[in-house]
C-alpha cells in the first residue's frame, strides 16, 4: 500500500487478447487500472487486423497512465481481409508509428524507468521473433523438424501470412532484430534490473510443456537463452505459448501473461483478473 493507505501504483502485463473473438474483446472494454499512476504491458498479439490493433491500443491508452506494446506474430499477419497490406518490417514500423501517434511505447523508444512498487526497474520492449531453433527439440534440422510438423498437422499460419520483407526469410529477419537489440541491451549498464518484454519466450524451456511439441519451432530462437542473465532481468514477460502461469529459471521469474482463445479458458481463467501483476511482485499463494 501507498501513503496513507491508498494503494500503489502497480505494472501489469497482459498479451494474446485475439479480439477478434467477441468474447475477448469484451474482456478488454472491462480492462481497468486499480489506480490512476498503473502501467500496462500489451504482449502482442491483439489481433490479426490493424483496425483492431488501433483500437483496443487507444483504449487501453485513456485508461493506463502508460502503455507499452511490443509485436506478436498475429500483428505481422498480412491477410486478405485486412485493409492494412503491408507486409513484413513496413507492416511493423506503420503500427511503431500508429503507436506513437497513441503515445504508446514500442521497441523503438527509450527503455523507460519504471520507479515504483518494486523498483527501480528498466522496462525493455523487445521484438525479436524466431528462427526455428526450438525445433531442435524434436529433429535435427529445421527441414527435418518442418517435415514433421506438417506430418502431424501442427504448422503455424505464420507460414502462409507472415512475410520477412524485405528480408529474404524469417530467421534473417529474426537474426537482424536479435544482433541489433543485443547491441542496444549491451550499453544500458547494469545499474537497475531489467524487465525484458517479449511475445515470444526468450529460452526454450517454457516450450517443454506444449501439447503439441512440433510448435516450438515457431516460438522463440537459442540466441536469446541466457539475456535473463546478461541482462539482469527481475523478470521475463512473454506470450504466444497460452500458457499462462509463472516460472523460475535461473532464479529469475517468467510470467506468461495470454489472455488466450476462449476455447482455452476454464473456471479459474473468468474468475481472475487477466492482468498479471509485474512490479510489485505480487505475493504467491
Amino acid at each position: 500500500m501507498g501513503p496513507g493507505g491508498r494503494r500503489a501504483a502497480a505494472l501489469f502485463a497482459v498479451g494474446d487478447l485475439h479480439i477478434t473473438y467477441p468474447e475477448n474483446r469484451r474482456v478488454v472494454e472491462c480492462l481497468r487500472p486499480s489506480t490512476a499512476e498503473d502501467w500496462l504491458i500489451v504482449c502482442g498479439d491483439i489481433s490479426e487486423l490493424s483496425t483492431d490493433v488501433e483500437w483496443a491500443l487507444a483504449l487501453l491508452r485513456e485508461r493506463f497512465h502508460t502503455v507499452i506494446w511490443v509485436p506478436g506474430n498475429h500483428e505481422l499477419w498480412t491477410t486478405p481481409h485486412d485493409p492494412l497490406q503491408l507486409r513484413g518490417e513496413p507492416r511493423y514500423r506503420h503500427f511503431v508509428d500508429l503507436c506513437r501517434g497513441l503515445n504508446v511505447l514500442t521497441p523503438e523508444d527509450p527503455y523507460l524507468l519504471w520507479e515504483g512498487a518494486g523498483g527501480p526497474a528498466r522496462i525493455a520492449p523487445l521484438f525479436l521473433l524466431y528462427d526455428y531453433s526450438f525445433g531442435s527439440n524434436i529433429a535435427p534440422t529445421k527441414a527435418e523438424a518442418l517435415a514433421r510438423a506438417y506430418e502431424a498437422g501442427v504448422v503455424c499460419s505464420d507460414e502462409l501470412v507472415l512475410h520477412p520483407d524485405p528480408f529474404p526469410s524469417r530467421e534473417a529477419w529474426c537474426h537482424a532484430r536479435v544482433d541489433a537489440t543485443e547491441s542496444r541491451l549491451a550499453t544500458c549498464g547494469r545499474d537497475v534490473p531489467t524487465v525484458l518484454v517479449n511475445h515470444f519466450p526468450l529460452n526454450r524451456a517454457p516450450t517443454l510443456v506444449l501439447r503439441h511439441p512440433e510448435f516450438a519451432q515457431w516460438c522463440g530462437t537459442s540466441r536469446t537463452a541466457s539475456w535473463h542473465r546478461r541482462f539482469g532481468a527481475a523478470a521475463v514477460v512473454y506470450g504466444h505459448l497460452h500458457i499462462p502461469r509463472t516460472t523460475w529459471h535461473d532464479a529469475v521469474r517468467f510470467e506468461e501473461v495470454s489472455l488466450r482463445y476462449p476455447r482455452g479458458w476454464d473456471r479459474e481463467t473468468i474468475s481472475r483478473s487477466v492482468l498479471r501483476q509485474i512490479l510489485p511482485e505480487a505475493p504467491r499463494s
